[in-house]
């Protein structure tokens, strides 16, 4: 995925706001390849992304899970005091059109929060390194609950019974919405049947898995069932466009589906828009 994939795994392991902290580079945003020395492998489908629409999104929104939901946008972000950052995490509810936040809650100070999910008029809330999930109402963002589970937490999404959840490999786990166990887990690779490691925020999308690949512009769509890699969406050409205009704008991360009226809307950390929008065949 990147020409120092060892060093940057080993700097993932030491630190994941620094899952949270580094630039795109130039690396990851070259095209896929899907040839190795013995023989060519089958591409991947790949895609690119046209902007619709442009809304506002709080620049200093360090985001680390997108949802929409019943007319507005729920955002999870990160940071956490004792690592210096000038972010902190929080859970969100946001109007669309305006960027406006309507209702907040402020993640404990030693929490570095990630990704979150809505089930069953629930709110779910992974925490990076800190092993903890919180578990909100929908309505009034009153925390019921708090929850162990194992490795580190990333990207967090549903399917209507289970709970998906990213750890920053390229395995997914289904989770128990109650206590967390592990249900099931499926393994992503690449082209050349390499691990995909990196898979960040997480989005159910028409019975695929999408998944933004940390420190790229790329997001990847998942088969749930198998783990099999279904296609790939370029979306670096935005990220850098993002990137060069707003100095302080991070990583593409933050994926939202409206089934209602089939909208996409993506984001990155520290963005200053959120986009609708439009994928289309290369």
């Amino acid at each position: 995925m990147r020409s120092h994939f060892i060093l940057l795994l080993a700097l993932v392991t030491l630190s994941c706001g620094e899952n949270s902290n580094s630039k795109t580079n130039n690396a990851a945003n070259t095209k896929p390849s899907v040839t190795n020395s013995n023989k060519t492998l089958a591409a991947v489908p790949q895609y690119t992304a046209e902007v619709i629409k442009t809304y506002p999104h709080d620049p200093k929104a360090f985001t680390q899970g997108l949802v929409f939901h019943n007319g507005f946008l729920y955002e999870g972000t990160g940071g956490k005091a004792a690592r210096g950052d000038d972010f902190f995490s929080s859970l969100r509810k946001v109007d669309l059109e305006t960027g406006k936040v309507l209702q907040k809650y402020d993640v404990p100070p030693d929490f570095f929060a990630e990704g979150i999910a809505i089930l069953n008029d629930k709110i779910f809330q992974l925490t990076w390194q800190e092993r903890t999930g919180f578990v909100y109402d929908l309505a009034d963002f009153k925390l019921l609950r708090q929850v162990r589970y194992t490795g580190e937490g990333w990207g967090l999404t549903q399917d209507g019974t289970h709970l998906i959840m990213s750890d920053g490999t390229h395995v997914i786990r289904f989770i128990n919405p109650e206590d967390f166990s592990t249900v099931r887990t499926i393994s992503v690779n690449d082209e050349r049947g390499q691990p995909l490691m990196e898979l960040n925020e997480l989005e159910y999308v028409k019975g695929e898995i999408w998944a933004n690949i940390w420190e790229t512009g790329w997001i990847v769509r998942i088969d749930p069932a198998t783990g099999k890699l279904l296609g790939r969406i370029d979306l670096t050409s935005l990220a850098d466009q993002v990137q060069a205009k707003n100095p302080k704008a991070d990583v593409l991360n933050g994926i939202a589906y409206d089934a209602a009226t089939d909208r996409l809307f993506i984001t990155g950390k520290k963005w200053p828009n959120l986009y609708e929008i439009k994928v289309n065949p290369k």
